[in-house]
C-alpha cells in the first residue's frame, strides 16, 4: 500500500491558493480514479482506492500546512508504512517556474513549512512532487504570496500542471520512481 499525500490548508478561503497545490491534485486524482476522499481519519480526509495497480490511499491534511507531519505521522504509524517506500508528497515550491514539476526521494525542507513539519515526524527519505507556483515578487510576504491566488493568466499552467503530477503519480505507482523523475522531470516550455 502506499499513501499520496497533498499538502494544503483546510477552509474554503484557501482553495485555489498557490499553498494548496497539493490538495487541487488529489481531487485530481480522485476525480480520475473514482476515489471519494471524505472520510475524516488520522488529522486528514482519506479516501481509498487503487491507481496504477496499487493500493492506495489519497489523504489531505486537516492540520493546516505548518502541521501537515502530525497527519503523516498518524497515517504511517497507522498503517505501517515505511515513509522511504510508500509515501508521496505532493507540495507548491516556489523556487520552480509556475506548473513545472521536480521529483526527489529525499532532500531539504527548502524553506517549506510543510514540509519542515513532515521531517520532523517522519524524517527526510520520502518522495516528493514539488509543484511550482512561481518566485514571490520581491517586496511581498512570503506568507501572503503562497496564500494568495494565482493570477487568471495562470490557470492554464496550473491546470495542465495539475494533469502533470497526478499522471506522474499514477507512473509512480505503476513503474517506479525513476522511472517518473527521467519523465517530469524534464523542464517544459509553458
Amino acid at each position: 500500500m502506499k499513501i499520496v499525500i497533498g499538502l494544503g490548508n483546510p477552509e474554503d478561503k484557501y482553495v485555489g491558493t498557490r499553498h494548496n497545490i497539493g490538495f487541487d491534485v488529489i481531487d485530481r486524482l480522485a476525480e480520475e480514479n473514482h476515489i471519494d476522499v471524505n472520510v475524516k481519519k488520522h488529522k486528514a480526509l482519506i479516501g481509498s482506492g487503487v491507481i496504477g495497480g496499487q493500493k492506495v490511499i489519497l489523504a489531505k491534511p486537516q492540520t493546516y500546512m505548518n502541521l501537515s507531519g502530525e497527519s503523516v505521522r498518524a497515517l504511517v504509524d497507522f498503517y505501517k508504512l515505511d515513509p522511504a517506500e510508500d509515501i508521496i508528497i505532493i507540495h507548491d515550491d516556489i523556487s520552480l517556474p509556475v506548473g513545472q514539476l521536480r521529483l526527489r526521494a529525499k532532500g531539504s525542507a527548502g524553506g517549506h513549512n510543510g514540509l519542515k513539519s513532515i521531517i520532523a515526524h517522519c524524517g527526510d527519505r520520502f518522495m516528493r512532487i514539488k509543484f511550482g507556483v512561481g518566485e514571490k515578487p520581491e517586496k511581498m510576504d512570503l506568507a501572503d504570496y503562497v496564500l494568495g491566488h494565482f493570477p487568471r493568466e495562470e490557470w492554464p499552467v496550473i491546470k495542465e500542471g495539475v494533469v502533470d503530477a497526478a499522471a506522474a503519480v499514477t507512473m509512480i505507482l505503476g513503474e517506479d520512481f525513476a522511472s517518473a523523475m527521467n519523465v517530469y522531470n524534464q523542464k517544459k516550455d509553458r
